[in-house]
C-alpha cells in the first residue's frame, strides 16, 4: 500500500471526488479499506493493477515498453518475497511468456 499511495491518492480523487489528504480525518479505517477496494480498472491505480496482472499473450504483444516495464518490475519485486518454489513457478511462467510474445510455437 505504501508503495502504491500516489495511485490509490489519485484514484480516490478520480472515482469518488475526494482527497485523502484533506478527508483523511474524516474516514473510518472501514470506509477507506471500502472505497479503496471499490476502484475500477479506469482509475490510475486500477489500470496499474490491470497492467502488473496481466497474462494473456495476445495482450501483451500489445503492451507498450512502458507497459512491459510496470508490469516487469512489479513481478521482479514479489519474486523478491517468494520461496525458491514460488520463485521457479514465475520465471518458467515469464520464460513462457516471452516465448509466446516472440512466435515460438514449442511453449
Amino acid at each position: 500500500m505504501e508503495d502504491d499511495w500516489e495511485l490509490i491518492a489519485s484514484s480516490l480523487k478520480t472515482q469518488y471526488g475526494y482527497s485523502i489528504r484533506k478527508e483523511i480525518n474524516n474516514l473510518s479505517w472501514a470506509e477507506l479499506c471500502s472505497d479503496i477496494s471499490g476502484l475500477m480498472s479506469e482509475t490510475p491505480l486500477g489500470n496499474i493493477v490491470q497492467i502488473r496482472s496481466e497474462d494473456d499473450s495476445e495482450k501483451l504483444k500489445n503492451f507498450t515498453q512502458d507497459q512491459k516495464n510496470i508490469r516487469w518490475e512489479y513481478r521482479m519485486k514479489m519474486a523478491q518475497n517468494m520461496d525458491k518454489d514460488e520463485y521457479k513457478k514465475v520465471i518458467t511462467d515469464l520464460q513462457k511468456a516471452f516465448k509466446e510474445m516472440a512466435g515460438d510455437s514449442k511453449k
